[in-house]
């Protein structure tokens, strides 16, 4: 080795170490940073020149070291798994906070129930039949009836309003997705420029991998790599974005719930481009528009309010015409319940038809005289009718429960899968703080090492130079 080969061989090494301590130390202070993958400095040694000639002689020492690169120390498949997992989880735990706050609006079992409600108006039907001339026993079943028939209408309306929300949190979602798509194809834009210009663009890499993760969450989007560095997002087996372009998509279908179940004018999600369908079957937008569709839960709910109104009116209506009133003459033949004429829905166009007339409740049967309550007490009988609201109530809040209990269920155990696949991307892309400190010193001693040696050289020239070789004296 010739002196200043030595020189630059020495050199080569001090370069390339602090480089190396610059990405350790660029890993230390990152370590608390979500979304960042460690990475590492690539030593390369520095090959000797090749021989000019047959006859040249050379060493056949290398000429140092150096960095022949910066690596991103992720897993490509752990980013897939955690993305499939996450896109699953994400719709599993949609699912269940829509039936959480669906069970939360029936408040059962509670004073405030439906079912305590039902049990109240069979008991003022008993209070009737034990005191048919009673005008005070009378209002008290009418005041009892009105408030049963408010608390149809409010839980249908509770579902209404959950609809609309869900309804306007689906438009939010979209446009979430969207300004994701777009920062993911800027992203894609700036790492493509940079890795031609030859640098590094780990951090921005970094910052698109969070993005597609969100992406997952959101519609179960999956990722594919390019040789020039970009990323093809897929959405339902089309491209949300391709390379440096985002395709936006729009939630379509009406913001009433009616008009969206009587399909009239259904949600659902298009490309905004070309009007073209998009089906989803994963991600927290796949979960609302599922619930939103005619056939989703809120759907269901809403059919089982308008079945509970509709058992109600006509298992009373058909036992009350069978009855006399405390009029005189007594009158047989009218309902208790009307519903609202045109295309109101039953749980709101239901009333009571004999509000303000006590003395037209149908206590009595025909021929036992105006002051019997056997019809009274016939009525307060259906309260185990078959086919009748309590039974109806009782379907449903039961089938609610099971069905959000199952949702939980699968809810819990698809976030423990995200979470596991989240560890074990973790345990491969972050900072572990000991290994960087080990490294650090590593690359420290390696500085010194080539200080001294460049330091040996030095002194070994001041020597030739200065010491030796003195002509004239």
């Amino acid at each position: 080795m010739s002196t200043f080969s030595g020189l630059s061989t020495a050199l080569s090494s001090l370069i390339a170490q602090r480089q190396a301590l610059d990405v350790s130390g660029q890993n230390i202070a990152n370590a608390n940073t979500a979304g960042y993958t460690r990475q590492r400095a690539d030593l390369t040694s520095v090959q000797a020149l090749s021989a000019p000639s047959m006859f040249s002689a050379q060493s056949g020492t290398g000429n140092g070291t150096r960095v022949s690169g910066i690596t991103r120390m992720g897993d490509s498949f752990l980013d897939t798994r955690l993305r499939a997992a996450t896109s699953t989880a994400s719709f599993q735990s949609a699912r269940a906070d829509s039936l959480g706050r669906l069970q939360s609006t029936i408040s059962e079992p509670s004073e405030t129930s439906v079912s305590a409600q039902l049990q109240t108006f069979w008991a003022g039907w008993h209070d009737v039949a034990n005191q048919p001339s009673d005008q005070a026993a009378r209002q008290v079943l009418l005041g009892d009836a009105e408030a049963l028939v408010t608390q149809i209408s409010g839980g249908y309306r509770a579902v209404e309003s959950q609809w609309s929300q869900m309804r306007t949190e689906t438009q939010t979602l979209a446009t979430e997705v969207n300004t994701t798509a777009k920062a993911v194809a800027q992203l894609n834009e700036h790492i493509r420029s940079i890795q031609v210009s030859g640098g590094t663009p780990n951090e921005l890499v970094d910052q698109r991998s969070e993005l597609i993760t969100k992406l997952s969450g959101l519609v179960g989007a999956s990722a594919r790599e390019r040789e020039d560095g970009t990323v093809d997002v897929m959405v339902g087996g089309n491209a949300l974005v391709r390379g440096v372009k985002a395709n936006e998509i729009a939630v379509t279908g009406s913001f009433t719930m009616s008009g969206a179940i009587d399909l009239t004018a259904p949600v659902g999600l298009t490309w905004a481009a070309t009007g073209t369908a998009l089906w989803l079957d994963s991600g927290t937008l796949a979960s609302h528009l599922a619930d939103l569709a005619p056939d989703g839960s809120l759907a269901a709910a809403i059919g089982s309010w308008n079945a509970v109104a509709t058992s109600l009116a006509t298992t009373v209506n058909a036992a009350h015409r069978a009855g006399n009133s405390l009029e005189t003459p007594p009158v047989t033949g009218r309902d208790f319940f009307t519903f609202a004429p045109g295309s109101t829905p039953p749980a709101l166009g239901l009333s009571v038809a004999l509000k303000d007339h006590p003395e037209q409740v149908a206590a009595a049967t025909p021929g036992k005289g105006g002051l019997d309550g056997s019809n009274a007490d016939a009525i307060a009988g259906l309260v185990d009718a078959p086919g009748g609201p309590d039974r109806v109530w009782r379907d449903f809040v039961v089938d609610l429960g099971v069905r959000t209990h199952a949702a939980d269920q699968r809810a819990a155990v698809m976030e423990s899968a995200r979470s596991t696949a989240e560890n074990l991307q973790l345990s491969s892309a972050s900072v572990d703080l000991d290994e960087e400190s080990v490294n650090m010193l590593a690359f420290q001693r390696a500085y010194e090492g080539a200080a001294r040696v460049l330091t040996t050289m030095d002194e070994m020239l001041d020597t030739l130079i200065n010491r030796t070789g003195t002509v004239g004296r």
